[in-house]
Order: structure tokens, then C-alpha cells, then sequence
């Protein structure tokens, strides 16, 4: 019993930290293992976090188009201001599992194009996700939160959810964002890549939220999570909710889209599908890592003229 004993309390000792800051790490395979110590008892297995990181990022060059045919020797890559202290793996992935979350607002300042977007929004769901692959939930959001469609890959499901919102009331934008990535995203612990994202359509004039912007970023950050935002203001002019909007793509290296008339609606959601299947991952160890708990800023510049990169700006480290 003493082995076991002692088995255990290395367990204690290289404890899970908690899994909304470890989501950027991947668990090693198991590290010690006592099979039949005694001839009666079962096997315990110990497992324990590696400072792996992975980054999903665009590459566009300056018209804004897709490319395709880059290598690591293209980008410069900094982690905390530093350069990784070595590269695990780079490469285009065009084909990860989809992760989404569809936030449609509700209030009553998106009526006139509120079923409409209905359409679009179920029409790209049935061109993106694809059945044993891809999820995605449906939230409307007003002054208050709804699930209207829980995560499933069943596209009749979630364009069914999408037809059951109702438009009124306020808007809670900020909470809305946080409560989708905390209770939603957050807790996805696969240890390969996929591509989490929420696609936002709205009018970015948050009214009623309990959380700041800050704090729906930081919870977005955490689980991370690509932000696309399309604009339900047709004034033509750029409000202060576009600026809303824009800010929470660009804090998450998602996009933002303005369609001034309702055809152009259809046009964003056709190109956030694409750009969802066009990214490149890398995988690093980054230097000087510490499990401090603390924001690590990311930083991924093409060597190339004229390429642009798009990523989220960092991750918070685990916390012992």
C-alpha cells in the first residue's frame, strides 16, 4: 500500500491546473503508471501538461485574397517577445473540425432585416457544417441570453433554432459573447487542433450588458476563439457599434463585415466559410515559459511584402 500511496501523491503533486487556462495546452500521454504493483491493484495513470502551443492564422496578400502555398521560413513568430524555443509543427490546414457558435441579436434595433438574416445565417450553416465532423450552436441574444439550438453536426436541427428566435428588447452584447465562450467553448479539451469560432450578427450597440468588452476579449482569449462579426446597420455610415464590432474581431484575429444591403449579407457569411477552411497552425514551445497564469502576447509578421497575418493576440498561461 505504501507504493500506492506514494503513486498518489505524485498525482497530487503534478495536479491538473484548471481548464479555463490551459485550453492552449495539450496533455502528454501518461507519465507514470503502476500496473499490478501488488497483483491486485488496477493501474494509475498519471498525466501532466506540456508547454505546447498552437496558433491558427490567416495569411492574405494585399487585395485581401487567400495564400495558400507559404512555409515557416515566411513568418516571423514571437511568443512573450520571444522567439519559440523550437517550432513542433507547421503547416496549412484546410480541413480541421469546426467549433461554432452562430450569435444572432434579437433586440428590437434589428427588426427590418431580422428574417433575412434568419435565412443567411441557416443558409451558410448548411454549406458549413458537415455531418460526424463540424458543431455548432445557435444563441439569440436581447437583453438576455438564449440557446436556441445546443451544439449539434444536425444542420436541420440548428436551422430549425435559428427560425424560432424572436426579435425585441434590448441588447446585451458583451454577455452574450462571454456566456457563449465560457459555457460553451471553453470546456472543448481536445488535444488536436480545431477551429473555434463565433459568428456575430449584429448591431454592435451593446445597451444592457453586465460585462465589460474587456471582459467578453479576455473570455474569447481564453477559449480561444476566432470572432466574426457581421453588421446589421444599413445607414451606410460607420457607427459607433461598427466600431464595436471591428474591435472584436480584430482582438481575436477574426474579420469584420459591413454589408449595406441585405444580397451583401450572404456574401460575408460566404466568406467566413472560406476563410474557416484556410489557415495554417503552428505548434511551438514557446521560451521562458513559466505557469504564472499571465497573459503571453503572440505575434506572427510575414517576411514577405505585401502579406498580411491575421491571429489571436495571445493566451494565458496555466496557473499552478
Amino acid at each position: 500500500m505504501k507504493y500506492i500511496g506514494l503513486i498518489l501523491g505524485l498525482a497530487f503533486a503534478f495536479g491538473m491546473v484548471s481548464e479555463a487556462q490551459t485550453s492552449s495546452y495539450a496533455a502528454s500521454t501518461p507519465t507514470v503508471s503502476s500496473t499490478d504493483l501488488d497483483g491486485t491493484q488496477p493501474a494509475v495513470t498519471i498525466r501532466k501538461r506540456v508547454d505546447e502551443v498552437n496558433v491558427l492564422f490567416i495569411a492574405t496578400d494585399k487585395h485581401g485574397k487567400f495564400v495558400r502555398d507559404l512555409n515557416q521560413k515566411d513568418f516571423n513568430i514571437l511568443d512573450d517577445y520571444k522567439p519559440p524555443q523550437s517550432i513542433i509543427n507547421f503547416s496549412q490546414q484546410t480541413d480541421l473540425p469546426l467549433r461554432i457558435g452562430l450569435l444572432i441579436d434579437t433586440s428590437g434595433s434589428v427588426k427590418g432585416r431580422f428574417q433575412f438574416e434568419q435565412e443567411a445565417a441557416g443558409g451558410f450553416l448548411q454549406h458549413t457544417i458537415r455531418a460526424h465532423y463540424d458543431d455548432a450552436f445557435v444563441m439569440g441574444f436581447n437583453s438576455r441570453s438564449h440557446v436556441a439550438q445546443d451544439f449539434t453536426d444536425n444542420v436541420a436541427l440548428l436551422q430549425t433554432g435559428i427560425q424560432h428566435l424572436e426579435d425585441g428588447g434590448g441588447t446585451a452584447l458583451y454577455d452574450a459573447i462571454y456566456t457563449a465562450c465560457k459555457e460553451r467553448l471553453l470546456s472543448d479539451d481536445s488535444d488536436r487542433p480545431v477551429r473555434r469560432a463565433l459568428v456575430i450578427v449584429s448591431d454592435g450597440e451593446d445597451n444592457q450588458s453586465e460585462h465589460s468588452r474587456a471582459q467578453a476579449i479576455e473570455m474569447a482569449e481564453r477559449a480561444q476563439v476566432i470572432i466574426y462579426t457581421i453588421s446589421t446597420d444599413d445607414s451606410g455610415l460607420i457607427l459607433r457599434g461598427d466600431k464595436v464590432l471591428q474591435q472584436l474581431a480584430d482582438a481575436t484575429g477574426g474579420r469584420a463585415f459591413f454589408p449595406f444591403k441585405m444580397k451583401d449579407i450572404k456574401s460575408s457569411f460566404s466568406a467566413i466559410e472560406d476563410e474557416l477552411r484556410s489557415q495554417y497552425v503552428v505548434s511551438y514551445h514557446p521560451a521562458d515559459f513559466e505557469a504564472d497564469g499571465r497573459f503571453r502576447p503572440i505575434q506572427i509578421t510575414a517576411l514577405k511584402k505585401d502579406l498580411q497575418v491575421r491571429a489571436r493576440k495571445g493566451y494565458f498561461a496555466p496557473q499552478q
